[in-house]
């Protein structure tokens, strides 16, 4: 039976490895977005411009070297097309942003001739500027471009495409204001919210940096989102990998003391794997994705199930055959499945797909772990030799335990205490920051935003929105905002801004453009004129001519033409496709006072977003978790009742699972911790080891020998939960410690008021008495 079931779990896990698909998009573990700010927040997030930046810095050598080494990492780099959008260190010519093949259209890319035609005055003048070069040094770069470029449009269109705070230029290539450190930008194809595709960009510019500097002593700096997710799922994996280790050894030698069997330690492995196997399956069957916190949380809250088979070895007896043991202990078990289900069963309402994907993994773990240990379970254990929990040390522990007293008031008066801290405490009672889960170090931020400084990227912070039902529509809106933005640099109270509108200006602005442009005939008049008085032939301007009449005739450039140029990454990044609606994003630098920014743009038809301020509303609507909390309290005492159905025992199994609950808030809000989903979570988990911890003591009834058994398997349940989530709580990952801590809490909390509220007295022994 044993070898049937290892090969199932075996054939299981290979279908799993084979059709398994993870997702990585952590926008699964946030609430359903209720208003614009939320939904660009987690566009933005996403895929906006600022989540996919990679902003670099090599220091270490002298600038010549720096320099060199720069411009191998941006060759390197832009050979990788399927990790990188764009890679620049001011190292490139300004005409490389537009592809030869779109020459013909610089003059509908260009706002030169946007309030003034181009005439025969205005050419001249070009004209005359183009023989002062032709003396100059520039001549040899000049000359190839006159025939067909004579106003050198496409440079300075090209020029207008470029950042309006490029860092200084030394060797060639961009440097900090103190000459020391070369700078690099790089935006990815991947997503903000994307941690592989992060990781493989990350993980390509280390090979290529490490292959370009070896020997030299030059060091890389890597800041950005991407660099600071791969930063904390690399931490979290290393330090779970010691956790797992840690509480592998742990677990093995607690059951091994507690057994004295080499068997057991294997055996009760097996519901854990088969539900955390089934757990995944039952994901893959209701969703296109499993997100990886799916999988890694889900096996913690999972981890209970390791409780099912320990409750059977530990009452498992001589005379007492496994199968009427398991039948036995059943409703208990049961009752405390049932009810952690219903728990759960409270996520699909949450509003946050991640949770839904937990409920439908831990409820399908847990119910298969449960029916596995009550159907299969027995099959497989020999007949006890031995009670585990006869022996002088439980038989102390028991004795001493049942001279405890009884607590009555002293519980209320424990209760009205922990309410009036948990209310009394002026911590605001729930984590609205979502920065403040993140691990990573000060020392980091502080270098992004020193970066961010140095190459003018865009705040993160502040982002103007126009949302519009078709891309023209957007397009066209943005642009609208031009002068009211230009007006604000001009002001200083705004360093730069950027749209897609300045890469890909709208097909309206691009027609009036193409009004504006002479008709053939008028074009060779107008060059003829121009040409009067300098040293030039008009046939030599023929491929001018030509361009003219084909950018006056075109069909608009549109974004399907940006492909597989450089200017794709950026329109992309700054047009955000919502379905049934676009949004057109302004990114903006150097914001001197916000306040004053937002009101000057206050009627402009452009939405004033702060992410930080949207971060905390969405935050917010996780309250919804804490609703369906309280209907899971409700339909889990409704669970409890029908099982129990005697008032003096309901009470006794519900009431330590609430204090628990009643006394974590209290100590976290004591210690001033904000409260986080992950919190939330955590009680959750709590609760159900509560619930658990007080059925089986109310079902030892009054016997002292049952009692024994009972308090042998919570024992062992209790400590092999506490190991897992002490080890938890010691990380160094605010996620994994708060439900380290929550956790730990509730198992000391629930055991304790579960062995002075739920156990039974003893039945007193009857002696006869001797005439």
């Amino acid at each position: 039976m044993a070898v049937l079931w290892l090969l199932a779990l075996l054939g299981l896990g290979a279908w799993l490895g084979h059709s398994l698909k993870l997702s990585g998009d952590l926008r699964k573990f946030m609430p359903d977005a209720r208003t614009p700010a939320q939904k660009l927040l987690l566009d933005e997030l996403g895929q906006g411009p600022g989540s996919r930046l990679l902003l670099m810095a090599i220091s270490g050598s002298d600038p010549a070297t720096l320099a060199r080494q720069s411009q191998a990492l941006r060759a390197r780099l832009e050979a990788d097309r399927d990790l990188f959008a764009m890679i620049s260190n001011g190292g490139q010519s300004p005409i490389d942003a537009i592809p030869g093949s779109w020459l013909p259209y610089r003059f509908l890319l260009t706002d030169r001739y946007d309030q003034q035609r181009l005439d025969a005055q205005t050419l001249h003048a070009q004209l005359a500027e183009r023989v002062q070069d032709l003396g100059s040094p520039a001549a040899g770069m000049i000359e190839p471009l006159l025939p067909r470029d004579p106003t050198l449009e496409l440079l300075y269109v090209a020029q207008r495409l470029q950042p309006a705070r490029a860092p200084q230029q030394i060797e060639g290539v961009w440097f900090d204001r103190a000459g020391t450190r070369a700078l690099l930008v790089a935006q990815t194809i991947a997503g903000g919210f994307d941690p592989s595709g992060q990781q493989q960009a990350v993980a390509a510019i280390d090979a290529a940096f490490e292959e370009i500097a070896r020997g030299t002593g030059s060091t890389l700096l890597l800041t950005g989102p991407g660099a600071f997710s791969v930063e904390i799922s690399t931490r979290t994996q290393n330090e779970t990998r010691w956790i797992g280790v840690f509480d592998t050894v742990g677990l093995i030698v607690l059951l091994l003391v507690a057994y004295r069997s080499w068997k057991i330690p294997l055996l009760g492995v097996l519901p854990l794997a088969s539900a955390g196997l089934a757990g995944m399956a039952a994901v893959m069957l209701c969703f296109d994705q499993v997100h990886g916190i799916t999988l890694a949380f889900g096996f913690t809250l999972i981890g209970v199930v390791q409780d099912y088979p320990i409750h059977l070895f530990s009452h498992q007896r001589p005379g007492l055959d496994p199968r009427a043991n398991a039948r036995r202990l059943w409703p208990t078990l049961a009752t405390g499945v049932v009810s952690t289900c219903i728990a759960y069963i409270t996520f699909f309402f949450s509003g946050v797909e991640g949770l839904r994907q937990l409920a439908v993994f831990t409820i399908t773990g847990l119910a298969v772990a449960a029916l596995l240990t009550r159907l299969v379970m027995p099959e497989l254990l020999d007949p006890a030799t031995g009670d585990f929990a006869d022996s002088k040390l439980m038989g102390r522990l028991g004795d001493a335990i049942e001279r405890l007293p009884r607590p009555r008031w002293s519980l209320a008066l424990l209760a009205v205490i922990a309410a009036g801290v948990i209310v009394a405490v002026p911590t605001p009672f729930w984590q609205h920051d979502l920065s403040r889960l993140t691990p990573v170090p000060v020392e980091s931020l502080r270098h992004d935003q020193d970066l961010r400084q140095e190459l003018g990227a865009p705040d993160v912070t502040y982002v103007l929105a126009v949302q519009a039902p078709t891309r023209e529509a957007a397009l066209a809106a943005s642009e609208a905002l031009r002068p009211r933005l230009d007006a604000q640099v001009a002001k200083g109270a705004l360093a730069s801004y950027d749209m897609a509108a300045r890469y890909l200006p709208s097909a309206g602005l691009q027609q009036h453009r193409q009004q504006q442009l002479p008709e053939p005939a008028a074009a060779r008049a107008m060059l003829d004129a121009a040409l009067a008085g300098l040293p030039f032939r008009s046939e030599v301007f023929a491929p001018f001519l030509a361009d003219l009449e084909q950018a006056r005739t075109a069909r608009p450039l549109t974004e399907a033409e940006l492909a597989d140029t450089p200017l794709a990454a950026p329109v992309q990044g700054l047009l955000l496709d919502g379905g049934d609606h676009l949004t057109a994003l302004v990114s903006m630098s150097g914001i001197g006072d916000p306040q004053a920014l937002a009101a000057a743009l206050r009627g402009s038809g452009a939405q004033w977003i702060d992410l930080r301020e949207a971060s905390r509303t969405l935050v917010d609507t996780y309250h919804r978790v804490l609703v369906a909390m309280g209907v899971a309290a409700v339909l889990l005492a409704i669970v409890v009742a029908i099982a129990l159905r005697e008032p003096r025992r309901i009470v006794r199994v519900l009431l330590p699972m609430g204090l628990s609950v009643l006394l974590i808030l209290a100590v976290l809000r004591a210690l001033g911790v904000e409260l986080n989903l992950f919190h939330l979570i955590s009680m959750i988990l709590g609760a159900g080891l509560g619930l658990d911890y007080a059925l089986f003591f109310d079902h030892a009834g009054d016997d002292a020998a049952d009692q024994r058994r009972t308090l042998h398997a919570l024992i062992v349940c209790s400590l092999m939960t506490l190991l897992v989530f002490v080890l938890l709580a010691l990380s160094s990952i605010p996620v994994l410690r708060a439900i380290g801590a929550t956790v730990a809490m509730g198992v000391v909390f629930n055991f304790v008021l579960a062995l002075l509220v739920s156990r039974q007295p003893r039945a007193k022994q009857v002696t006869d008495a001797q005439p």
